[in-house]
């Protein structure tokens, strides 16, 4: 090696040494351990340092619009709403991506949310699922059940579990705020009407009186007249009862690892056909005003990229939107989930998208279908009255 190209390489590492990045994430506690590892092997192999520190979204959302005016930011690389960085993007406060995140290497969808036509203000990081329906292990070991691969089956598989003694109803329904009887909804309206539904259901390009809505609904009330359906509860207080047996399934998102006394006992399953699935992934931008503009996109592609997802689905609780995460580097509980999302679309939640007024009518007017779905047709025409028009 010259002398000359020595003497470049020392340079820069002395000029990667001073530079010194703030990251702004939500996590506190145990979700900060479970992040700051994936940080501290970036400062290993770069020798760029991190400061990590914490803020939450919507105080952020206070903070961020008048630092911006004055061009400043508090961070380097931060993360937020995707609708605050696609809103601010636009306005000119966000640096592109686009050139540092390759698309094809994510989960097909998983930076729409970030993305304004041909734009790209931001990259997904990982995130929690909503997957499917949620079993204990032992209680099918118990009782000789199967997940099932076809519609037909899950009829049977819910048939099979009401007539096991004890059980209050095959599937437990969270309730209390809405928002867990939605998230079930749009998993039947994902399965029978595609992925592209959701999406077009978010930006009003489909009636909800449409026949691909009504495919997905009637399934769903097809159930609900049959009791498979437990009574709406309090989603916290029915998970325990659903833990301890009165109920056999139960649709929730991959949190749920985290709230029972042993996850290795959980297994999964989406609804047989389902090829899109809503997939909350943090998201997370780097602001025009950093002082480090090519450094902090070197964090945010590490970050986001194959290397540093997996680390961090590693700790547990977290689901990679990079595609080619090994499932061996998941614990076992969300290997499961990582199955599941392999190969389908990446959605984000319909009542969160839409927002406004749409949002506390939907979780009303399925609270209403819950104890009376012969008022479909009833519920179809409130929500079309209040969904967003195109």
């Amino acid at each position: 090696m010259s002398r000359l190209l020595v003497v470049a390489v020392l340079l820069l590492a002395t000029v990667l040494s001073a530079v010194t990045l703030t990251v702004i994430g939500p996590w506190a506690g145990p979700e900060m351990e479970k992040f700051m590892p994936v940080l501290q092997e970036f400062e290993k192999q770069t020798g760029i340092k991190i400061e990590y520190k914490i803020y939450r979204a919507e105080d952020l959302a206070n903070l961020l619009p008048a630092q911006f005016a004055a061009k400043k930011a508090p961070g380097d690389v931060i993360f937020m709403w995707a609708s605050f960085i696609r809103e601010y993007g636009q306005k000119g406060h966000i640096l592109t991506l686009n050139g540092v995140l390759d698309e094809t290497k994510f989960l097909p969808g998983a930076l729409d949310a970030v993305k304004v036509d041909d734009k790209l203000y931001g990259a997904a990081y990982t995130g929690k699922v909503k997957p499917g329906f949620w079993y204990r292990k032992s209680f099918f070991a118990k009782h000789g059940l199967t997940p099932p691969t076809t519609w037909d089956q899950f009829v049977e598989l819910l048939e099979k579990i009401k007539k096991i003694p004890g059980i209050k109803a095959p599937i437990a329904s969270g309730d209390g705020v809405g928002w867990p009887l939605s998230d079930v909804t749009e998993h039947f309206l994902i399965s029978f009407g595609g992925p592209e539904l959701q999406l077009d259901l978010i930006e009003g390009k489909v009636r909800w009186d449409s026949n691909l809505v009504m495919k997905g609904m009637n399934k769903l009330v097809s159930l609900l007249k049959n009791k498979y359906f437990g009574e709406p509860t309090e989603w916290t207080l029915v998970l325990k009862q659903w833990w301890n047996g009165d109920y056999a399934l139960y649709f929730m998102g991959s949190w749920i690892t985290g709230m029972v006394e042993d996850p290795n006992d959980l297994g999964v399953f989406a609804l047989p056909g389902a090829n899109g699935v809503v997939f909350g992934a943090d998201y997370a931008f780097v602001p025009k005003y950093t002082q480090y503009p090519e450094e902090a996109k070197k964090l945010i592609a590490w970050l986001c990229g194959p290397e540093g997802q997996a680390l961090q689905v590693k700790q547990g609780g977290h689901v990679a939107t990079a595609v080619g995460i090994d499932l061996s580097s998941y614990p076992p509980v969300d290997r499961e989930v990582a199955k599941i999302i392999q190969g389908v679309t990446a959605l984000p939640d319909l009542d969160d998208s839409i927002g406004g007024e749409f949002q506390p009518t939907f979780w009303d007017q399925l609270k209403l279908l819950w104890v009376a779905p012969d008022r479909l047709n009833d519920v179809i025409r409130t929500l079309q009255e209040k969904a967003p028009k195109k």
